[in-house]
């Protein structure tokens, strides 16, 4: 029998660790795209490659 006072959680399903990574999956995609639009503005030519 096991002990009264010892807890045994339960295995997470996939979608429950998925649920508890979305606050972290979002701030890393926020950081990227404000990457890319300051190196988008820096590296950027004003014209546009069609109007060339």
């Amino acid at each position: 029998m096991l002990p009264e006072n010892e807890v045994h959680h339960k295995p997470r399903h996939l979608a429950e660790r998925i649920e508890g990574l979305i606050p972290t999956i979002m701030l890393v995609a926020i950081v990227l795209l404000a990457i890319g639009l300051i190196y988008g503005i820096f590296t950027a030519d004003s014209t546009p490659s069609w109007m060339r």
